[in-house]
């Protein structure tokens, strides 16, 4: 999220703040059945599987051709070994470098339908419910499948990743990713009597954080602290300067992106600020549920508790 105005960051960090893989990919029967022959399908094998919305839909037993509307789906499909078969992504789709040269088809909260169906997608990645009523009957209408992609917590990427893997017939890569993350996780978890007290920066002006439905609050306790906003029972509230104040923090972590460089005004008397116990993070880490989670994780860890990670 580079080179954008304040508000412009604020809202793609949040908007992006809801991305990442498929959950729960599964054959028409169980077992080894043939794949089922659908009516209306011009004889191609078609397979059922199910969303993280819970929602049955089928699929090409090859999926050959998909978009994705997230850069943390983009990422993931990467990752688990199928970024060839991406025909088109968002214009905040930057990583890996590959990225960058696939079709654009608009950015996330508003991707240019013409430019999708141009594309002849077999899926069509979404990241929110909330794309599924504009998505779903155009896309439908021209025979395109909408996915909704939305992992709640590090666990659920992980299995996200899985289910990608299932899905494009890549499921030795993606098993195998799973893995090394899962082992690079259990590295970071750093059980504490007196775990640091965190505030999560989001946005400088106005003062966006963290709440109890944000997934970067689990990676804050999972790395050995606790997030001070972890009560307030949204994904990414906005504060006032009188809640904020009473905070008080250990330690603050800085959303890296042009305009959150350092922590509010509010925060000069904190403990975190006094004691030079202020951290940066890039932005598309900490922002995106893909498999670069696990590297945001392992810097909180190491930001929190650096005598336990030597050099």
């Amino acid at each position: 999220m580079m080179n954008f105005s304040r508000n412009r960051i604020v809202t793609v960090f949040l908007a992006s703040l809801v991305l990442a893989g498929c959950r729960g990919v599964a054959p028409v029967s169980s077992g080894n059945a043939e794949p089922a022959q659908y009516e209306g399908a011009e004889n191609v094998n078609l397979r059922i599987v199910t969303d993280d919305l819970g929602r049955s839909i089928s699929v090409p037993v090859k999926v050959t051709r998909v978009v994705s509307t997230a850069p943390s789906v983009t990422e993931s499909i990467f990752a688990v070994g199928a970024g060839d078969r991406l025909v088109g992504v968002t214009t905040f789709c930057n990583y890996p470098e590959e990225a960058k040269s696939i079709a654009k088809i608009g950015d996330t909260m508003t991707p240019n339908m013409e430019s999708i169906v141009a594309l002849k997608p077999d899926i069509v990645f979404v990241s929110t419910a909330s794309q599924i009523e504009s998505f779903s009957k155009t896309l439908e209408r021209n025979g395109i499948v909408v996915y909704v992609i939305n992992p709640e917590e590090l666990e659920g990427v992980f299995e996200n990743l899985k289910s990608l893997g299932q899905l494009f017939g890549t499921q030795d890569v993606a098993d195998s990713l799973v893995d090394e993350l899962s082992a690079r996780t259990q590295m970071c978890y750093i059980p504490v009597k007196a775990p640091p007290r965190v505030f999560v920066q989001v946005s400088k002006e106005p003062l966006f954080t963290i709440g109890r439905e944000s997934f970067v609050t689990q990676l804050v306790k999972t790395a050995g602290g606790i997030s001070v906003t972890s009560d307030i029972a949204t994904a990414y509230p906005k504060l006032s300067k009188e809640t904020a104040l009473a905070l008080n923090p250990q330690v603050i972590i800085l959303s890296d992106s042009p305009d959150n460089q350092e922590p509010n005004e509010v925060f000069k008397n904190s403990p975190a600020v006094k004691n030079g116990r202020v951290y940066k993070i890039n932005a598309d880490l900490i922002s995106r549920p893909g498999p670069r989670l696990v590297d945001a994780l392992e810097q909180i860890a190491k930001y929190l508790h650096s005598e336990k990670f030597p050099d």
